[in-house]
Parts: C-alpha cells; sequence; structure tokens
C-alpha cells in the first residue's frame, strides 16, 4: 500500500467528502483533500530533512493524507473515530499489520486535546497538522461573517516550515496582518497546537520555533 494508492482509494475520498461537507456545516474551515495532502507533503519534509528512510516517509505521508476522515462521523474525538476508520480501511490492503499500527496510531493521536507525539511519524503528523495555517482554508467569503477562526486564518499572508537539521530546529514563520488579527486571537486559537508542535519537535530530538512578522514568539 503506497501512498499514491491511498490518494485515489474511493473509500478513504469519501469519508473525507463527507468530514468536509459536516465541518463545513459547524463553520470550520476547510479540511478537504488540499489540507491532508498539505500535512502529507510537510509530514514528508519533516521527516526527510532529519533523515528519516523512504519507508518511515511513507508512512507519514499516508497517516497524513487519512488522518481527518473521522470528522465523518463526529468533530469531538475525530482522531480516535479516524484510527478506528483507517484501521478498518487499511486492514483490506497488502499493508503490514506493523505499518497499520503505527499509521493508525498516528492517527488516533493527532488531536491536542486527547494526542500527543509517539513516534517519529506521529510527531512529523502533528506538526504539519497544527502548523497548517492560511488564508486559503477560510471557507466564508463575506469578511464580516468571519468567526476568530476565519479572522486567523484570513490574517495569515505567509506560513513557511522550515526544518535546520543541523541546529535540530523546526521553525514556523508567519506573516500576520495585525489589521485583520491580533497577536492575542492568534494565540487564543493556536496556543495549545503550538504547545503541542513543540512536543513532536522534542520527539525528533529536536526545538519547534514560532517567528511571527519577524519577531521571535515562541
Amino acid at each position: 500500500m503506497t501512498y499514491e494508492e491511498i490518494k485515489k482509494n474511493e473509500e478513504v475520498n469519501a469519508f473525507m467528502k463527507k468530514g468536509n461537507a459536516n465541518l463545513g456545516v459547524l463553520g470550520y474551515t476547510d479540511h478537504s483533500q488540499a489540507h491532508t495532502g498539505f500535512v502529507a507533503e510537510r509530514a514528508a519534509y519533516i521527516l526527510r530533512e532529519f533523515g528519516y528512510s523512504d519507508h518511515e516517509i511513507e508512512l507519514a505521508k499516508i497517516a497524513g493524507y487519512m488522518h481527518d476522515i473521522g470528522n465523518a462521523v463526529n468533530r469531538k474525538h475525530h482522531a480516535e473515530y479516524g484510527a478506528l476508520l483507517a484501521n478498518r480501511i487499511l486492514e483490506k490492503t497488502d499493508m503490514p499489520l506493523e505499518d497499520r499500527i503505527t499509521v493508525v496510531a498516528a492517527i488516533g493521536n493527532h488531536d491536542e486535546s486527547t494526542g500527543g507525539a509517539m513516534d517519529a511519524i506521529s510527531a512529523a503528523l502533528i506538526i504539519a497538522d497544527k502548523t497548517d495555517v492560511r488564508r486559503s482554508r477560510v471557507r466564508e467569503q463575506d469578511k464580516s461573517a468571519f468567526d476568530i477562526h476565519d479572522r486567523v486564518n484570513y490574517a495569515v499572508t505567509k506560513s513557511d516550515v522550515t526544518v535546520s537539521e543541523d541546529k535540530k530546529v523546526i521553525l514556523l514563520e508567519l506573516d500576520i496582518d495585525e489589521e485583520i488579527c491580533t497577536m492575542y486571537e492568534y494565540f487564543d486559537i493556536f496556543l495549545t497546537r503550538m504547545m503541542m508542535s513543540r512536543g513532536a519537535a522534542e520527539m525528533l530530538g529536536a526545538k519547534f520555533k514560532l517567528r511571527v512578522n519577524g519577531e521571535k514568539v515562541l
């Protein structure tokens, strides 16, 4: 079972489509394949920069693409629901049991309310997911109707993650338009996610740092 095969899996994409639709009704930002594909590639980038094997990178990409399918069941505990769904889907493939367990564990532990990094795969998934803040994730077109999540994402005009393997640093660099979103609002939404990313970076033997508008914040 490969990442390219997972991206074409009818069942995975059906759950993802329904989950994204559910979150749209609830007022959440985009959680479609645009998000999960982005997470998969960023997780791969992180592990690649730290010298992990192609096999581990492939597992991180699969976990990244599948990590939000649990939203089709319910937003609350979506990570755990997603893990159960992923296990059922992957057990019908040729993926070895150990790899399936690794992917399922990463999915089940990616949410900040109940999870945390357990290994390199889950750590890369967490960092990739929690750092995906960008204007294009906002669904609402009417700015007067923005809630705090919309404002925080819409205010981000630049979002880059870079890895310094020699310095053991994972850096999230953001440019935020503070006329749209105050720094207080940003941290009201993202502080727990940034702290989770810090713990995930430690699992990789690195430090997580945040720079906003050129200034070191975390």
